[in-house]
């Protein structure tokens, strides 16, 4: 018997069982874009708990973005070989398994390595995207992609109050206790309710192509994420950097040569393609850019000369309305992709997310005027990130959506990391004396939120460039 088509799928399927098809798919996406921001704010408590260096507790985060880096473009091609379904269900099996790791262990090690496997879930929002693009009815394609596509957004802003919230209040193994509980509805909701997508290509795993791309992508990010510990005049920070030009060099030159690449080099370099990626890049680092320069900036006190001394509560919901903005929004950008366009969309979204920061720069004496602020870039972000899948979809085909909407994915990450490093950077190189503590200055937080805007402006004019056309539906 031949497998259904995507149109079959697709028309076979009630309103109310594509509901639930989303929800439980974007449950998925939501609580592992929660997973990734969620110790951020009770890092600078872990090292006491722990009985642990503040370098080791780093790798918490460390590990969870280099597997996560690796794990994204490679679960990605496996999804179009073998089933985006399936490997969304690994996916998220692998939050949950990470999860409950972290959740019974105060070794810091165990934790470093529960985290590492939660990496691996990142895969499950554009696996999830990809997967929506073909089982939903066509007119509900363009909503239901924005909606798990912002999740990378709304999930942060979400896990940042919450961190905040455990942290004054209980233990912080609650944190996966309630990823693993969220994780574990998730994948039995689409275990039970979500088709596999037709259309698998099927094929042989480049293992020489993903060892490769993973050495490349960990030489990269890892001195990116280690650059505040290691300092940016250490030889094994430019070492690394010059392995990753190589090794990823050397995978380029592989996937030129062989006959089921992991990565289509090819589809890779339409114009499209690369200037939606390259507008991902400065998406992704202006929205972690605004996590760090939001929270903190809250929390810092008063004498500062910015700061209001707020709590590492008040300092996560800082970040909530931006969050539940990029979630309003969603169906508000899907519309907007529809009749204008993805690239006028996405040029929207970064034109509104320069205007936050540029207010952040300017307007920052009340507690209200930096929540706004943050908002405005929240809201931006969340028209942004809708957009990107719709003009990936609409130039990519339809047998590499999945490995596509992966890449696309890790360039948003490698954005967030950038950021890290960078705004690390001037962060602690600007200071101002409190007591007996130095905190950023004024400056440095201008200074971040001056490249964001610039950043914003860039992907708007880069955006601009794509062809005019209307993202399609379905892909």
């Amino acid at each position: 018997m031949s497998e259904p088509t995507t149109a079959a799928v697709a028309e076979h399927t009630s309103p109310r069982r594509a509901t639930l098809e989303l929800f439980v798919v974007g449950l998925g996406a939501l609580v592992v874009a929660l997973a990734q921001s969620l110790l951020i704010p009770v890092l600078s408590i872990l090292p006491a708990d722990l009985d642990t260096s503040a370098s080791n507790v780093s790798w918490l985060l460390t590990s969870t973005l280099l597997v996560a880096a690796v794990s994204v473009p490679i679960l990605g091609r496996l999804g179009d070989m073998f089933g985006k379904r399936l490997m969304l269900l690994v996916a998220i099996g692998a939050l949950v398994v990470g999860s409950l790791l972290t959740s019974f262990t105060d070794n810091i090690g165990l934790l470093i390595a529960g985290r590492a496997i939660q990496g691996a879930s990142a895969a499950a929002i554009p696996l999830g995207i990809s997967l929506l693009a073909v089982v939903m009815p066509r007119e509900r394609v363009g909503s239901s992609i924005a909606l798990v596509s912002a999740m990378l957004g709304v999930g942060g802003s979400l896990g940042l109050p919450l961190a905040g919230f455990v942290a004054e209040n209980a233990d912080f193994h609650v944190l996966f206790w309630i990823t693993a509980a969220a994780g574990i509805i998730a994948f039995v909701g689409i275990l039970l309710i979500v088709p596999e997508a037709p259309g698998r290509s099927g094929g042989r795993v480049d293992v020489v192509g993903s060892v490769l791309l993973a050495a490349g992508l960990v030489a990269l990010l890892l001195p990116l994420a280690q650059s505040s510990t290691w300092g940016w005049d250490d030889p094994k920070v430019w070492i690394l950097l010059a392995a990753s030009v190589v090794l990823i060099g050397v995978f380029g030159w592989t996937q030129l040569r062989i006959e089921d690449p992991l990565v289509d080099l090819k589809a890779l370099r339409r114009v499209p393609i690369v200037l939606t990626n390259a507008a991902s890049i400065l998406f992704g680092f202006a929205l972690f850019a605004s996590f760090i320069g939001t929270a903190s900036y809250v929390e810092a006190p008063e004498s500062s000369g910015y700061g209001f001394g707020s709590s590492l509560l008040v300092g996560g919901l800082a970040m909530l309305p931006g969050g539940l903005a990029m979630l309003v929004l969603s169906p508000v950008a899907a519309k907007l992709i529809a009749v204008r366009g993805g690239s006028q969309t996405l040029a929207l979204g970064a034109t509104v997310v320069a205007v936050g920061f540029l207010m952040r720069i300017v307007v920052h004496d009340s507690l209200w005027q930096v929540i706004v602020g943050a908002t405005i870039v929240g809201a931006g972000t969340g028209i942004g990130y809708a957009a990107m899948p719709s003009l990936i979809n609409a130039h990519t085909p339809p047998d590499e959506i999945g490995a596509a909407n992966g890449l696309n994915s890790l360039f948003r990450s490698l954005g967030s990391s950038l950021a890290s490093a960078i705004g690390g950077s001037i962060l602690a190189g600007s200071t101002v004396i409190v007591g007996t503590f130095a905190v950023p200055s004024l400056g440095a937080y201008q200074q971040i939120f001056a490249v964001c805007a610039g950043a914003a402006v860039l992907a708007a004019v880069l955006v601009m460039l794509i062809p005019g056309t209307k993202a399609r539906q379905a892909a």
